[in-house]
Formats: C-alpha cells, sequence, structure tokens
C-alpha cells in the first residue's frame, strides 16, 4: 500500500513539474515575442490603424536600415499617417538626400509631418522640407541651408617634428585637397565647385518645396540659424507646436482617424551601429529602459566621433569664433 501511494506520488509530482516546464516554456515564448515583435510590429498584427512616429536624430547618413524601415512603413496598411520627429543638427549632404528622396516616396503613400525638436538644421532640414507638413517649437533651431567642406593642415606641424611625406599620384588633383599639403588654386578651385553645386541643390530644394524665394529671406543664403517663431515667419515652416500639434494636423487635415495610435518604429539593429544598437538593447532590457537610452547615445555617439565625418557636410554647430 506505501509503495502504491509513493508512486502516485511521484507521478503527481512529475505532472506538477511538467506543468510549470510548460508555464515557463510558454512565458518564454511571450517574452521573446516582445522583444521581437516591436510596438510596430504588434500594432500590425493586431489590425490597429497607427500614426507611425520615426524619430531622426544624432548626425545624419546614409542608413540603409533606417531608409528600409521608411520602405516598410509605406508598404503598411496599418498605418495612417506618420509623424516625423527631427532633433539633429545635420550630417552629410548625401545623407541629407537619401533621407529626403526616402520621405518623398513614403509620402506619396501616407501623410507625413515633421515636428522640430531642439534643432533640426541643415540636412537635417532637408529631411523636414521632404514632409507635408512642418511643426516647429518657438525656440526650435533651424535652418542653417548651406554645404561645407573641412580638412586640417598640418604641414607646418609636420616640419616641425621632422616629419616628410612622400606621395605618387597619378594626377595634380588626386587627393586633393590633402591636410599634408599647402592647398593650392586648382584644388581650391575644384572644392569650390562641388560646395557650390550642393549648395544650388539645397536652396532649390528649399525654394521648390516651401514656395519662397531664398534671395528675399534675409540671411539664407549666408547660412544662418533660424529660431521657430523666426523661420515661421520666414515660411520655412508652416506652424508652431508639438507633438500633439502635428497629429492633430495628422488628423484634421489629412483624414487620419481619430482612433490611431502613435506608434515608434525603429530601424533594424543592423549594419554601421548594429553592435552598439545591440549593447544598448541588452543594457535597457537588464536595467531599464532610461539606462538603454543612455547607452545607446554614448556608443553611438562615439562611433561617429571615433569614425568622423567624409566629403559634403551640411551641418550645423556653434563655432568657437
Amino acid at each position: 500500500m506505501l509503495e502504491t501511494e509513493t508512486v502516485l506520488d511521484r507521478r503527481r509530482l512529475r505532472r506538477s513539474v511538467s506543468l510549470w516546464r510548460a508555464a515557463g516554456l510558454a512565458a518564454l515564448l511571450i517574452a521573446l515575442g516582445a522583444v521581437f515583435l516591436s510596438g510596430d510590429k504588434l500594432a500590425t498584427l493586431a489590425g490597429e490603424k497607427q500614426i507611425a512616429r520615426v524619430t531622426i536624430e544624432g548626425t545624419i547618413t546614409e542608413d540603409r536600415d533606417q531608409l528600409k524601415m521608411l520602405k516598410d512603413i509605406a508598404d503598411d496598411n496599418s498605418v495612417s499617417g506618420v509623424l516625423l520627429f527631427i532633433n539633429s543638427p545635420g550630417g552629410t549632404t548625401t545623407g541629407g538626400e537619401a533621407l529626403y528622396e526616402g520621405i518623398r516616396t513614403l509620402a506619396q503613400k501616407k501623410p507625413v509631418v515633421a515636428q522640430f525638436g531642439t534643432v533640426a538644421a541643415s540636412a537635417a532640414y532637408i529631411a523636414g522640407l521632404a514632409t507635408d507638413h512642418i511643426v516647429a517649437r518657438g525656440n526650435s533651431i533651424t535652418g542653417s541651408v548651406g554645404v561645407i567642406v573641412q580638412w586640417p593642415e598640418v604641414v607646418q606641424l609636420l616640419d616641425k617634428i621632422g616629419v616628410k611625406m612622400n606621395e605618387i599620384k597619378s594626377g595634380p588633383l588626386k587627393a586633393s585637397p590633402s591636410p599634408f599639403e599647402p592647398l593650392d588654386d586648382a584644388s581650391k578651385k575644384v572644392a569650390e565647385g562641388m560646395v557650390a553645386d550642393g549648395f544650388k541643390w539645397f536652396v532649390g530644394l528649399v525654394e521648390t518645396r516651401r514656395g519662397v524665394k531664398a534671395a528675399d529671406i534675409p540671411g539664407l543664403l549666408e547660412g544662418r540659424i533660424f529660431s521657430g517663431r523666426e523661420a515661421l515667419e520666414a515660411k520655412l515652416v508652416d506652424q508652431l507646436g508639438g507633438e500633439d500639434d502635428a497629429v492633430n494636423w495628422l488628423k484634421e487635415k489629412k483624414n487620419v482617424p481619430q482612433t490611431a495610435k502613435v506608434t515608434d518604429w525603429k530601424p533594424g539593429n543592423t549594419g554601421t551601429y548594429g553592435f552598439a544598437g545591440m549593447s544598448a538593447g541588452i543594457v535597457g532590457w537588464l536595467f531599464g529602459s532610461a539606462a538603454g537610452d543612455a547607452a545607446n547615445f554614448l556608443l553611438r555617439d562615439r562611433m561617429i566621433s571615433t569614425l568622423g565625418l567624409d566629403g559634403l557636410l551640411s551641418v550645423w554647430h556653434p563655432s568657437e569664433k
């Protein structure tokens, strides 16, 4: 009799353990689903109408993951409108161009509104130009329409430390301008031509998209910055306000459903910043979203400062002069 009860107890224990294992596996699958199915994908699966919020921040470069995300948003039937939050001083001119084209392609399928944060200047303003409507804070910094190319010249420094650079190149303009030789007239002319060509393109975007004459806006052709209020007066933005105002514009002017919820969309963690993004995600999972955001900021900005930027730049930053 005792042996029978012992066998029955063991069977009940095994069943209980099996149930707990099944529950644990289910919880793990749910957790993994929550990790891999971000808010945008969950909303898509649920069939709910949404406003996709895309954040453009930091230094703008040509980001393939970001451009793919814009295409995904365009093809997602659950997305009724797009809110582009921009908080960036700009970046490479080519990066701004690629982002502009991606947003314009998206805007052919979905209404897109931009909301400017603290700064949306230069290449970041190019992104704003691609949208259907621009909302800026009164004290947002925007404008800085222009193109710049920079390089150091270390000829005198090398002379002082006794270092001589030798090179053999196929032509006098190859690898020029160079930090290892004084700028000659021919190289200067080529660089000035590239800057002028990029600037002409940028100004053309402003005039076409904003319906203004650049020459009629004091300081615009000189690359000045504007506050949100000044930009509104110059017709460089459409409205003063914040996210609520941008969302209301989508719902009132573009027939986005009143029930549509704002959902964050983020590009995949692959490409140049994949390791940084993955590391920040792990930190956020372990220690909370605030820690994850801080890690993402530190890792990505550190990588940008280490790699540097090359080519034509459309970026604004305070000068020491």
